[in-house]
């Protein structure tokens, strides 16, 4: 979906596809047959975007296999879908049964990420429309914090400095310019926008920038303008913002509150927890540690708001009295696309959590995946047009 800012930049809307199972090449173009295409026909548009997942099994056989490619565009085509933005986040299977800490394997210290970033960006080369500049890859923020100390971090920066040289290798030989957005995440090594700032400092900027999550962004109590002050200070550009939204809990105290906040609990995803105190934040890993589960010494006191790394839908109010981050969302848009010039062109909305929410929130079938899916998408689309952006 594509959308014009009073500038005249064009703005690309794409979902995420890290909702959708798949391993290999077959996978993909199943999930484009069966959900991508639905959805822009629901939206009613004639062109959608997909922020495509690329699991690193069905990766290795697209830069290696022009014909997978091929077969790929073809199906992307037929559905009238276009990739300019590629996620690069989740490595393997990101609908195992239980994923939690193991979404951060391989981390930057291991080639292996090198590796399959830089085969996402020859991908996406070979993907993008025509008309379109440049391509994004999301990516984790270096890796999970623990363990994390001054030879990982070396190790990590020379990956990061191999991936940029990469990326320009792969403009000089095919003309197609990629970038790599690094994604902050609670509990990871940078965690919010000013940990980005720190630990990519003297990075090619041209090549690599961040990529902001509102919903991770919100998890850690970031006001949008300081985050983007602490990029823009960084001379890190917004490669790709992935507009989302978390869970918020005004009294984690409230008995009502508590029963909704489990309702949220369960086995495959990581959901970091975080209570603001005046000026401070306290962290729990995960939503049981928070509520006490694993230890009366691990819950958190409950003397503040919390705020859950859950993605949940734009569209869809949680059950009362918790509620989503949408006021967080709503504002950071304004910021990134609302003035004269957007800071970003890529915006992908990403909840990849359906198949684990709450009963009442959780699709049924596919009809009711592709209606949610197209339901955030059209919410999107009229925040930006509210913003004075004009749908293509």
């Amino acid at each position: 979906m594509r959308l014009r800012h009073p500038d005249g930049t064009v703005l690309h809307v794409s979902y995420g596809t890290n909702v959708h199972p798949a391993q290999d090449v077959d996978g993909l173009v199943e999930q484009v047959r069966r959900f991508a295409g639905p959805v822009r026909r629901r939206l009613g548009v004639d062109r959608l975007g997909l922020g495509l997942w690329l699991p690193a099994e069905a990766t290795r056989r697209l830069a290696t296999d022009p014909a997978a490619v091929g077969l790929l565009r073809k199906a992307l085509d037929r559905e009238g879908l276009e990739v300019v933005t590629v996620n690069a986040f989740p490595y393997g299977n990101f609908h195992a049964p239980v994923v939690k800490k193991a979404v951060y394997r391989p981390d930057w210290t291991e080639d292996d990420r090198l590796h399959y970033t830089l085969d996402c960006a020859q991908v996406l080369g070979e993907l993008l429309p025509d008309d379109v500049a440049r391509g994004s890859i999301s990516t984790l923020p270096l890796g999970w914090r623990e363990p994390w100390d001054a030879a990982r971090a070396r190790a990590a920066r020379e990956r990061v400095d191999r991936l940029a040289e990469g990326l320009g290798a792969l403009e000089d030989r095919t003309g197609r310019t990629v970038r790599v957005a690094f994604e902050p995440e609670p509990g990871c090594v940078a965690e919010t926008t000013e940990g980005l700032a720190e630990h990519l400092d003297g990075v090619d900027t041209e090549r690599l920038g961040a990529c902001v999550d509102l919903c991770h962004l919100a998890t850690e109590f970031e006001d949008p303008a300081e985050a983007l002050a602490n990029l823009h200070g960084a001379g890190l550009a917004v490669v790709k913002t992935q507009v989302s939204a978390a869970l918020h809990c005004d009294d984690p105290t409230d008995p009502e509150a508590l029963a909704a906040l489990e309702e949220f609990v369960e086995a495959r995803f990581l959901h970091q927890v975080r209570e603001q105190r005046d000026a401070s934040v306290q962290r729990r890993d995960d939503l049981p540690d928070a509520l006490g589960r694993t230890g009366p010494a691990d819950a958190l006191p409950g003397e503040g708001p919390w705020r859950v790394h859950v993605h949940v839908p734009l569209h869809a109010d949680p059950r009362p009295p918790l509620r989503s981050t949408r006021d967080v969302l709503t504002d950071a848009l304004g910021l990134l696309v609302g003035g004269a010039h957007p800071l970003v062109d890529h915006l992908e909305t990403e909840t990849y959590t359906w198949s684990v929410l709450p009963a009442h929130l959780r699709p049924r079938d596919d009809d009711g995946l592709v209606a949610g899916i197209a339901a955030e998408l059209d919410w999107t689309r009229a925040r930006l047009v509210d913003r004075g952006m004009e749908v293509l």
